[in-house]
């Protein structure tokens, strides 16, 4: 009876445990700020981070659905409250979000002005743009002084605004927290009204406090729609185990919380469209399409939800995520296949049909989302889009892309691919994308969602690690661990890669472990099936021979 007792609990004592100690670590990473001055130690306790992750991801597993369920929930509000502990670590994106909603709640569009223009001098804060002393602290950018009395139009005044000097060789120098504060901004609207809606709920003299919390509450809501999608899978308790993929992957506290980036509101709104498509298409493409509208890359999650919609023979339609059999893989004597309608039963418009329902929303979606700001702004409403595209290094014949390490895994095969990368990146896309549109399980539309994400991030290396957030995202819906290897190569271009001279090589080493990763996974679950098909043919062997015996 005790010895009963004590298998029961040792597991969740362990689990409890080992996400004590991913939070003590979480939380000793944000109160440090070696990301400037020790890349390098940053590195160690990033690999901390996700070694405990690891271990507790796999320890989860051992638990029921329920239990498994309180503790991928808990989990995810703690781990995401250790973001909260401290200002951004590794990037400065979120100044740039709260300007943003400052702008915009002074009656202008974000899209019209550059945050460096005189013209929005008055909204100029010591908090935003400080002076003097201030501007020897790193992640400072010079921009031009204020000139003396200018008011911004219809921009209601600050309390105890700073004072402004005209350009002299006396006056103080002054600075800005913001990136690129010379270019308009680049976030598409439904972004934009994320910052306008933060500002406006966030206290008077706030500073990221707000854009960081709103950061936790999108993680946590995240890992709340992956545990309410795993009630409805076929095998619950794995299900709600792939949830921890996303509630405590280390990615999640710096980049979506303590970094704040928007991305997580885009993961957000994938997370539910893709859950949402295989039941109810319209809703999932208009999901679908105000994620592409917050961060643009969840646009590559498109032909994911479009999966199958080519096969020349459709599946009779069920409920989207109840599946008859006791577990994900290949048939089995006691669970037969769901039946298939001959393809000359299925209408021949019904592709184009399935595809529309999906895709016209999500078009519908980011118009609209745009629509006000088109007619109320001045200038482009893409504002820095392609002077990022070319910045970034994915112009063709750019030479940012060497400086960046851009197509790193391309560059192994031959060198200076800025010059031949992105035709043959589009042909290996088209390619992915025509598989998962012939092949792939509408029931499952966030595993087309991944193979095509992941395959972009392989082939065009980004090196923003908050990217990665979507990928992670649709890791614990799938449960194809391997691609997680995508966001850690991403830390390696980024952080690592400034612990050691000529880093490039970091992040290379990062993506091409990564691809490994993910061809050993693809052969290891092949291997796996074709053992699985193995038996069940023995086994039918085996009952055919045993009747036959009988007769």
């Amino acid at each position: 009876m005790w010895l009963r007792i004590v298998r029961r609990w040792i597991a969740p004592i362990v689990l409890a445990a080992l996400l004590g100690s991913l939070v003590a670590v979480l939380a000793l990473t944000f109160r440090r700020d070696d990301f400037r001055s020790a890349p390098g130690t940053l590195s160690r306790w990033y690999a901390i981070a996700w070694a405990l992750f690891a271990a507790a991801a796999w320890a989860v597993r051992r638990l029921g659905a329920r239990q498994a369920a309180v503790f991928v929930l808990a989990g995810s509000a703690a781990i995401a409250a250790t973001g909260l502990l401290a200002p951004p670590r590794t990037s400065t994106d979120a100044y740039r979000y709260a300007w943003d909603g400052r702008v915009q709640a002074a009656g202008m569009s974000p899209y019209d002005h550059a945050p460096e223009d005189p013209a929005l001098a008055s909204l100029r804060d010591s908090w935003l743009f400080p002076r003097g002393s201030a501007c020897h602290g790193p992640d400072r950018a010079r921009v031009r002084p204020a000139p003396v009395g200018h008011r911004t139009p219809g921009a209601a005044p600050r309390p105890e605004p700073e004072p402004v000097h005209p350009p002299s060789a006396t006056a103080e120098p002054q600075c800005t927290r913001l990136n690129r504060p010379s270019v308009h901004t680049i976030y598409p609207p439904a972004a934009e009204g994320y910052f306008l809606l933060v500002h406006r709920s966030a206290p008077s003299g706030s500073t990221l406090l707000p854009l960081q919390t709103g950061g936790a509450l999108l993680s946590v809501a995240t890992t709340a729609v992956l545990l309410a999608a795993a009630r409805r899978r076929s095998d619950p308790r794995l299900a709600t185990a792939r949830a921890a993929l996303w509630a405590w992957c280390p990615a999640v506290p710096v980049e979506a919380v303590n970094n704040a980036h928007v991305d997580a509101l885009g993961v957000l709104l994938t997370v539910a469209g893709l859950v949402a498509v295989p039941r109810r298409r319209v809703l999932g493409g208009a999901l679908l399409g105000a994620a592409t509208a917050a961060k643009l890359l969840p646009a590559v999650t498109l032909p994911g939800a479009l999966s199958g919609v080519l096969a020349t023979a459709a599946a009779k339609p069920r409920t989207a995520l109840k599946r008859p059999r006791p577990a994900e893989g290949p048939v089995t004597p006691t669970a037969p296949a769901a039946p298939f309608r001959p393809a000359s039963s299925v209408s021949p418009t019904a592709p184009i049909r399935r595809a529309a329902a999906i895709v016209l929303p999500a078009i519908a979606v980011v118009a609209l989302g745009y629509l006000p700001y088109v007619l109320f702004s001045h200038s482009s409403v893409l504002g820095y889009l392609t002077g990022y595209v070319a910045e970034e290094g994915y112009e063709t014949g750019s030479t940012a892309a060497d400086d960046k390490n851009r197509y790193a895994l391309l560059r192994l095969l031959h060198p200076d691919p800025e010059t031949w990368a992105l035709p043959v990146i589009a042909a290996v896309l088209l390619v992915v994308v025509a598989w998962v549109l012939l092949r792939g399980d509408p029931q499952r539309p966030w595993r087309g969602a991944l193979v095509v994400t992941g395959t972009a991030f392989l082939l065009m290396t980004p090196g923003y690690p908050w990217y990665a957030l979507l990928v992670v995202a649709l890791v614990a819906l799938d449960g194809r661990w391997e691609w997680l290897g995508l966001a850690l190569a991403g830390v390696a271009q980024y952080v690592t890669a400034h612990a050691v001279d000529d880093g490039a090589w970091v992040g290379t080493l990062g993506f091409a472990v990564a691809a490994a990763a993910v061809m050993l996974g693809l052969a290891l679950r092949a291997h796996q099936a074709h053992r699985i098909v193995q038996v069940h043919q023995t086994d039918q062997a085996h009952q055919t021979d045993q009747a036959h015996r009988i007769d």
